[in-house]
């Protein structure tokens, strides 16, 4: 049982979209050939709209293309979310994900609309907060 949990932690951790860490991002030359979507469950102004914005400025830069922050707040997080599992898994529209969109929301709004095991690979891990 404790295995599972690990498991299920990690990959909630590893499900923030940042498509200049990802491996397969460098081995293909074509990639990106437009702008890449970066989709945040949140309102526009929240803390990890910030970190998006903060994020996207930089990695448009390294992929050269324009990194678009859009903000799809709604359902405890889980209409971003369902909106991103739901794209072509091509690498041009990401999610910038939490604890909330791939573990708490799922777990208490039944039926879930996502399975963040299934509807999403994980890439980076961009940073962690607790309470003080």
């Amino acid at each position: 049982m404790m295995d599972r949990h690990f498991e299920v932690r990690r990959r909630l951790l590893g499900c923030v979209a940042l498509a200049a860490f990802a491996p397969w991002a460098a081995a293909q030359s074509a990639y990106p050939t437009r702008p890449v979507k970066l989709v945040v469950p949140y309102p526009p102004g929240a803390l990890t709209d910030l970190l998006a914005r903060t994020i996207g400025d930089r990695l448009g830069a390294v992929l050269k293309q324009p990194v678009v922050i859009d903000n799809k707040p709604g359902a405890g997080t889980l209409v971003g979310a369902e909106f991103v599992a739901k794209q072509q898994p091509d690498g041009y529209t990401l999610l910038m994900a939490t604890s909330t969109t791939l573990g708490i929301s799922p777990a208490l709004y039944q039926p879930s609309p996502i399975d963040p095991l299934k509807d999403f690979a994980p890439i980076a891990h961009v940073g962690s907060a607790r309470n003080p």
